[in-house]
């Protein structure tokens, strides 16, 4: 019976690297305090060996692995309020969550393996098939949150009943009267943002109502979008009486417009947002918008990270969890005279 090889051990790699066990071991948990130059020889001879860390290996490590969790941009409400969803829903699973800035460094899914990673979480970042390519070639499982862009079939994903969303928030408007209504939303080919115009229009076909083509403008998904949209908007010879913003730091920038202007809210302008951050209830009102359930996807994508992690298959290949409306003090019925003048202004 010929014997089993024997497993490379992380002195075999630091004898091989000229470094102590210490910093190849700092390597592999991912650490920080290690030089560049250092890293990089560390990593390559991990890879040559086919290094596996002990988290594939131990039992009791299967039971909590490390998930790698990167986001693009700054650390906003809405990406803040899912990351907390992912941690809280990691501490419950006794899993260990690192969160990082999206990387696009050369071999970086490789090194996410070397560092012990099992799957990837991606919030608000946007992957190409080269991205995929090298995510299946190392082996690590990507799960999207909220996704940007119609994921890869390889791609698991986890979302919200946009659509519905963005059609109870028109449908809010129309019910207080208001037929003047615009869309002010992220940009033109995100999924999550077509998804709340077409609700948006639903809405207001149903009601027979004609939608200026000057009533939808796409934008980012940026407090800035929001004080330009909205002042585009105002300036029409026919300006709305609500807008429906896209999310809510839009729908904060709209709000800002309109106090420049002197224009009061809801009293002049109805506002709606959309994922119910912090920022809508510390908003001056507080905000109507549509509540995103942001925790409870971030948990959603955790939960289906560590099945495939462990080789298991997801519950469903796009997971949707549903939004609501959430009523608050920035839309009232509209008094057409007083907006007629003040948005006249």
């Amino acid at each position: 019976m010929r014997p089993k090889p024997r497993r490379t051990t992380l002195a075999d790699i630091a004898q091989a690297a000229g470094v102590s066990v210490a910093t190849v071991s700092k390597v592999v948990n991912g650490r920080g305090d290690v030089a560049p130059r250092t890293r990089a020889r560390v990593q390559e001879l991990l890879h040559q060996h086919r290094y596996l860390a002990p988290v594939f290996r131990h039992t009791e490590a299967v039971e909590s692995p490390t998930i790698e969790v990167q986001f693009q941009g700054g650390l906003k409400s809405y990406v803040a309020e899912a990351l907390e969803g992912i941690i809280g829903s990691a501490a419950e699973s006794g899993a260990s969550v690192v969160i990082s800035k999206a990387s696009r460094a050369p071999h970086w899914a490789r090194d996410l393996v070397s560092a012990g990673r099992r799957a990837v979480i991606a919030v608000t970042s946007v992957y190409t098939t080269a991205h995929l390519n090298e995510l299946a070639r190392a082996g690590l499982p990507l799960v999207v949150l909220d996704p940007l862009h119609l994921p890869d079939s390889r791609v698991n994903s986890v979302g919200a009943t946009n659509f519905a969303g963005g059609l109870a928030a028109t449908q809010h408007l129309l019910s207080l009267g208001h037929r003047r209504v615009a869309y002010l939303g992220g940009p033109t080919m995100a999924v999550c943002n077509q998804a709340r115009m077409h609700g948006y229009r639903a809405a207001m076909e149903a009601e027979g109502t004609q939608v200026p083509d000057a009533y939808v403008r796409p934008g980012e998904f940026t407090y800035e979008t929001g004080l330009l949209g909205a002042a585009a908007l105002l300036d029409l010879c026919e300006p709305p009486t609500a807008i429906f913003a896209g999310n809510d730091e839009i729908a904060l920038g709209v709000i800002e417009t309109a106090r420049a202007r002197g224009l009061r809210i809801p009293e002049d302008l109805s506002v709606v947002g959309f994922d119910d951050t912090s920022l809508a209830q510390m908003a001056s009102p507080p905000l109507t918008t549509v509540r995103q359930p942001l925790r409870e996807m971030g948990g959603a994508a955790l939960r289906t990270a560590l099945r495939l992690a462990n080789g298991e298959k997801a519950e469903s290949h796009h997971i949707e969890l549903a939004t609501e409306l959430v009523v608050r003090a920035s839309t009232a019925p509209p008094r057409e005279a007083t907006s007629a003048r003040g948005l006249s202004v």
